[in-house]
């Protein structure tokens, strides 16, 4: 197992029940799919969605204006999670300003010649702002290892044992997000574990809908085929990966307005924790303002 798990010490992610262990222990047949008994019904989960939301924008208003922080939230599942979905509510409501998304497709042949985090660098999020990845760096130890015949396009001259390379990548993931969180970006990594039966019916939902068409391929029925493969790289994966200083939560995505809370609680527990504040003025800037708001009122 990748090592170094020492955390930077000025910031710890929230707890969560669905907090990946930083210890090897996490088992994807354990992770809960669905809400549990005491949890809250769907239209409670949207009330407090809503509650939560204005929480949200509260804190990212001072974010924005602090530019001394910048939080990265990443997003990986199996098709029909429910990715979008969840972005499109937690981000709801909030300034479009003051973050971003984007969404990682196959490599182009330009992404293809360089290293595997190089496009997911150019996007990261600016200070003051919430980056949103639609997928990510990750797909590079997930789909990839799923099928190593993506590999011959990188042209990569080492290694080719194919168990040393998720290795070396688990590593430099570890050692990229440590530096990225030790330069003032939060790295929060969100997993929605929805179940193999749940996607059969969101896929056959999609099929029935004219609307939905678009966001279904034949491929997506294929890779379905490989379901338990992707589970172990999927646990591979968050055990590898998980640490103090960029924790993944394998958030229960059966229930898509349980998920979308749990998902905005972290995202604001975490917005909540940083030392947030609005700037503060100095001397002549406050005289700056004295002299501006005695100019305005001489002009009335």
């Amino acid at each position: 197992m990748a090592n170094q798990r020492k955390a930077p010490q000025f910031f710890m992610p929230p707890d969560s029940p669905f907090q990946v262990p930083c210890d090897g222990t996490f088992l994807v047949k354990d992770a809960p799919t669905g809400p549990g008994k005491n949890a809250p019904g769907t239209a409670e989960c949207r009330k407090q969605l809503t509650q939560l939301t204005a929480r949200l924008d509260e804190r990212q208003r001072v974010l924005y204006a602090q530019t001394q922080y910048a939080v990265l939230c990443i997003f990986q599942a199996m098709d029909a999670a429910g990715k979008d979905s969840t972005i499109r509510a937690v981000l709801r409501g909030l300034n479009p300003a003051g973050f971003q998304v984007f969404s990682f497709q196959a490599p182009s042949v330009e992404e293809y010649a360089h290293d595997f985090l190089w496009r997911a660098t150019l996007r990261l999020p600016e200070r003051g702002r919430i980056g949103i990845f639609n997928r990510s760096y990750y797909e590079e130890v997930l789909i990839a290892r799923v099928h190593p015949e993506f590999l011959t396009r990188q042209h990569l001259p080492w290694p080719k044992d194919h168990d040393d390379l998720w290795e070396y990548r688990f590593e430099s993931i570890q050692d990229y997000e440590k530096h990225l969180v030790r330069n003032g970006t939060i790295v929060l990594k969100f997993w929605l574990n929805v179940s193999k039966a749940e996607q059969r019916r969101r896929f056959l939902d999609r099929l029935k809908k004219q609307e939905k068409h678009w966001k279904f391929s034949e491929a997506d029925t294929a890779e379905r085929a490989y379901w338990d493969t992707y589970m172990h790289a999927y646990e591979d994966c968050l055990n590898q990966t998980s640490t103090p200083w960029a924790p993944w939560y394998a958030i229960p995505a059966d229930n898509k307005p349980y998920m979308r809370l749990a998902v905005a609680q972290i995202l604001a527990q975490t917005l909540e924790q940083l030392d947030l504040h609005y700037p503060t003025l100095t001397p002549e800037q406050k005289a700056g303002l004295t002299a501006s708001r005695k100019r305005l009122k001489e002009e009335s």
